[in-house]
């Protein structure tokens, strides 16, 4: 049993990789089948759809970040600490090709061409990442560590648009480093006090 569930781990991991590489329609079961030296009716016995395989991927990848930040939140009981080791975690990973980016945030550019059981899955990463940054927001507000002239949700969807276009600029121009140079001062703006 742990070998069956070590392989259709090792098929995601797999996937997750060649979609940051490619996206949704950039890769085949074939693709997977060499990557990780089974054959192709192995995948199909545990993902019978390349659906099956990405919805799978995605509902893995929220119930890791919800992890994430759970624990990030305990590390982290500040609000400011809370966004500075949010973008810092994407910071470490800009520079791996594994997971150098949001594997929602890229399926999102492509939701025209996405199954729609692929759709659903990215649209709820989206709101509740959403949902977390405007509760951060709003516990910074109310405890005076964060300042913002619109409202926490607004500014939550500008943060999280910042962030993943941080992502989008790290891969155009080629260097790991924009990333940082977009995201820092998204934070510092927001720190009450400053001028």
């Amino acid at each position: 049993m742990g070998n069956i569930a070590g392989t259709a781990d090792e098929i995601i991991r797999c996937a997750r990789s060649l979609i940051i590489a490619g996206g949704y329609n950039g890769f085949s079961y074939a693709d997977i089948s060499e990557v990780v030296g089974i054959r192709k009716a192995s995948i199909h016995h545990h993902f019978p759809s390349k659906v099956d395989l990405v919805r799978t991927l995605l509902v893995q990848y929220r119930q890791e970040a919800e992890a994430g930040i759970a624990e990030l939140e305990r590390h982290h009981p500040d609000p400011v600490d809370q966004l500075r080791a949010y973008t810092g975690y994407w910071a470490a990973c800009i520079g791996d090709p594994t997971s150098s980016f949001c594997v929602c945030a890229l399926l999102a550019t492509q939701i025209p061409v996405l199954p729609p059981e692929i759709v659903l899955e990215v649209r709820a990463h989206f709101r509740a990442l959403s949902a977390w940054l405007t509760a951060v927001l709003e516990k910074g507000a109310q405890r005076g560590r964060l300042a913002f002239s619109g409202t926490a949700r607004s500014e939550a969807e500008g943060f999280m648009a910042a962030v993943h276009g941080a992502m989008l600029s790290a891969r155009a121009y080629g260097d790991d480093q924009v990333f940082r140079v977009v995201t820092e001062p998204l934070i510092e703006r927001l720190v009450a006090g400053r001028p």
